[in-house]
């Protein structure tokens, strides 16, 4: 007899069950014991205050792990060349997936890198023009500016029945300016910069970085034997003068080694030139521009290509035209293109310029050097090989993918973000912004405080019970800044008259001072070219940039900030010893671990290895040092405590020292409590770095302070208390010039000052200039309408 209720389904597919990721035990930096399941072919936003452990559990653990072990499938040899990563500190990781990460970090030290060489499009475009440009001039390479042309001749023995000697040629045919080699740009040193012609070389006449008396590069020049290292530069001949500056690169033996010797000038540009400016170490790029003038190459008018490459057409425009045309007009231009022989080339060519400009970057050109791209435009090209990627069930990793966006450009990324999700793949995305928080299919808060008071999971759920939930994240989520009642009124105005740089369409405005301003408008639209472009740092005026804190794993908030300084003074004046001593990459430092306070082991090809030092116990330092107290702690307990923790310790009592307390003070004000004294920049987040260098610059004197979006990677509960530092310094009478798209500080603002309308050659114009009520009231442009929504007016 049949029972009427319905026959059960099939049991689902074993393989249909792993359909989570599951962390447990995950302790990397300050993450407590954290267990946590993350549904995979799901969205998955990671909240809480800056430093409270997300980019350690969605970074250091979930994605470097799965790149670990990706990299052990590789044979021992590949390993070698790969970056080294060690197991992160967790106990079970299971049902992870290939990862692929999309973070903030700035493209390429390489001076020939562009916008088109980064994506592919270049390549692409190399095709094209070799297949259909008219006059034909060669394969692709013959379009490659990084490829010089080439020919020669000369007799080989070819092996056949019986050897035979014969003559052959060979011609290679690159796109390659020869005047300057394919970097667009020429150079002219000044001389003056590279050496004191009063003084002789043991007088230590070089001024050039890492050339000091002494030195090994000085013992290159001094020994050589080309020149007499004794006589003042000024008495040289003239053949002295051109083997010191300009001689050949020769293999010979100096001081019983063989080196190779090399004119200063030819050896400064193969090592410093070669390198793109942004990327050099802050002495090595403030030498190189004051001694080096950069000027297009007059060749090739600074398009990279010789003359043959550029000759050559497609429906009237040379591959250099191509690559200086906005991206937005590329695209409509290849779309008008109708070759059947290419037209598989084309689709492919079109698909990536329409996510150029459906990702926010159609005002970018193909010709723009990588390195001058902000954190977010470089996250958001290295998108582009994704969006259109026929990948599924793969992990990506996000990191504040708002970062640099405007309003009306986050509904973009959102929809880029949900089209990822649909593929079937996992989305993870660590964020601020309440309006990419809100598109989550889950959510993991981390908090509830930074540094050692988080670490741990507050929340995990929908967004609608995150807002219900209490916690931090879920308290601010719906916070909005009111329009002020009342703004300040302007003590003057800088000028800004006739400015063209990049796509700024003459524009003339007056900037207030003593005044809170934002400087918005769509990505792209002309702010930082406005503001860096017209108002030039020193001279009273102290720009904060997103530029990155260039430093080794060494370097720490107490170092770079100055803080170490005043402290080490202290406890020699405590203890009656030297400084030195309290320094551990001085005197005091560790002598086995150096001061690093771990010791690092190379295995050759395979993955180094990095051990706490057992002599200092990753202290640091010497055992005699610690016996050094001051306030009952010693050197090393007071670089483990947190700003917070130090600045109560410094502010009063025995170990009371106004210098450091002064320094902390600044520390806490932009948010950075929670950092350790003692902790490797390394490790620290885009924002925090931003914020660091903030407030190493507040301490300068300067009537006009200009930051660049100092939002980044601020929680919604720390935005309250940037507005409230913003507020606090434009009382004291600084000028306070901001970058910033987020609408808090837009709604807190005194003057706003609003570019576009669009971007690229659609932006460059002042759309409006005013105070944020006479902004919403208006709705007249894309940042008032947002900025409406947005207090509800």
């Amino acid at each position: 007899m049949t029972s009427g209720t319905d026959a059960p389904g099939p049991a689902p597919h074993v393989a249909d069950t792993h359909d989570l990721i599951r962390v447990h035990g995950a302790r990397e930096n300050n993450l407590r014991d954290v267990s946590v399941e993350i549904p995979k072919r799901r969205l998955t936003v990671f909240t809480g205050v800056s430093g409270s452990g997300k980019s350690s559990l969605v970074f250091d653990t979930i994605a470097a792990e799965s790149q670990r072990m990706i990299n052990e499938t590789y044979s021992a040899f590949v390993q070698g060349f790969m970056p080294t990563l060690a197991r992160p500190d967790v106990d079970v990781l299971d049902g992870l997936t290939t990862a692929i990460i999309v973070d903030q970090e700035r493209m390429g030290a390489n001076a020939r890198s562009t916008v088109g060489t980064a994506t592919d499009v270049n390549a692409m475009l190399r095709i094209l023009f070799s297949r259909i440009g008219r006059p034909h001039v060669g394969s692709p390479q013959a379009f490659s500016f990084n490829v010089a042309s080439a020919s020669g001749s000369g007799q080989i023995t070819v092996q056949k029945s019986a050897a035979k000697a014969e003559r052959r040629t060979f011609t290679i045919t690159g796109g390659m300016c020869p005047r300057c080699e394919g970097m667009g740009s020429v150079n002219d040193i000044d001389l003056t910069q590279l050496f004191d012609e009063t003084l002789s070389l043991a007088e230590g006449a070089l001024t050039i970085p890492g050339y000091v008396a002494g030195g090994w590069n000085y013992r290159l020049y001094a020994s050589s034997g080309f020149v007499d290292p004794r006589k003042p530069i000024r008495d040289y001949t003239a053949q002295e003068r051109h083997d010191l500056l300009y001689h050949e690169a020769t293999r010979m033996k100096i001081e019983n080694i063989t080196m190779t010797y090399e004119g200063l000038v030819r050896r400064i540009q193969s090592s410093m030139l070669s390198k793109d400016v942004e990327a050099m170490q802050p002495h090595i790029r403030a030498f190189v521009e004051r001694a080096v003038t950069f000027s297009p190459c007059p060749d090739c008018g600074g398009t990279r290509l010789n003359e043959a490459a550029r000759s050559s057409k497609v429906a009237g425009i040379s591959i250099a035209d191509a690559c200086a045309r906005q991206i937005s007009d590329l695209a409509e231009w290849v779309r008008g293109l109708v070759e059947p022989s290419v037209a598989p080339l084309l689709g492919a060519l079109q698909q990536t310029l329409d996510s150029f400009v459906e990702i926010g970057l159609g005002y970018l050109s193909l010709d723009r050097s990588s390195g001058t791209l902000s954190g977010g435009e470089a996250q958001r090209v290295k998108m582009i090989r994704h969006l259109g990627s026929s990948l599924t069930d793969v992990t990506y990793v996000f990191d504040e993918p708002t970062i640099g966006l405007h309003p009306h450009d986050i509904a973009r990324m959102n929809t880029l973000l949900l089209r990822l999700r649909d593929k079937g793949n996992t989305v993870l995305v660590v964020e601020h912004k309440p309006e990419s928080i809100v598109i989550a299919d889950h959510v993991i808060d981390l908090g509830p405080g930074a540094g050692a008071a988080g670490g741990t999971v507050c929340f995990e759920g929908t967004v609608d019970g995150l807002r219900a939930s209490g916690t931090l994240t879920g308290r601010h989520l719906s916070d909005r800044v009111a329009l002020k009642p009342t703004v300040r009124t302007p003590a003057g105005a800088l000028e800004i008259r006739g400015a063209t740089e990049h796509n700024l369409r003459d524009v003339d405005v007056d900037v207030p001072l003593g005044v809170l301003v934002v400087v918005t408008g769509v990505a792209g639209s002309g702010k930082t070219s406005l503001v860096h472009g017209s108002i030039p740092a020193g001279a009273g005026v102290v720009s904060v940039d997103q530029g990155a804190i260039r430093g080794s794993r060494r370097s720490n908030p107490a170092t770079y900030t100055g803080l170490l300084d005043p402290i080490r003074a202290a406890f020699a004046k405590a203890n009656g010893v030297k400084p030195a001593l309290f320094s551990p990459n001085s005197e005091g430092a560790c002598p086995t671990c150096h001061g690093a306070g771990v010791i690092y082991t190379d295995l050759g090809i395979m993955a180094g290895v990095t051990t706490t030092c057992e002599e200092c116990e990753g202290k640091r330092f010497q055992a005699s040092v610690l016996e050094y107290h001051l306030g009952g702690r010693d050197i090393a307990e007071v670089l483990a405590m947190s700003v917070t923790e130090a600045e109560e310790f410094f502010g009063a009592g025995e170990a009371r020292t106004p210098a450091a307390h002064a320094v902390l003070n600044r520390l806490t004000d932009v948010g950075l409590g929670y950092l350790s004294l003692g902790q490797p920049l390394t490790t620290l987040s885009g924002g925090e770095r931003q914020r660091l260098k903030l407030a190493t610059r507040m301490g300068d004197k300067g009537g006009v302070l200009i930051l660049d979006e100092p939002t980044a990677g601020l929680h919604l509960a720390d935005v309250e208390q940037l507005l409230g530092l913003l507020d606090r310094l434009v009382d004291a009478g600084t000028s306070v010039i901001v970058i910033e798209h987020h609408q808090a500080v837009m709604a807190h603002a005194d003057w706003i000052i609003d570019l576009g309308p669009g971007a690229g050659h659609d932006g460059g114009r002042v759309v409006f200039e005013g105070t944020p009520a006479a902004l919403v009231a208006a709705r007249s442009t894309l940042t008032g309408e947002h900025l409406a929504a947005y207090v509800g007016g």
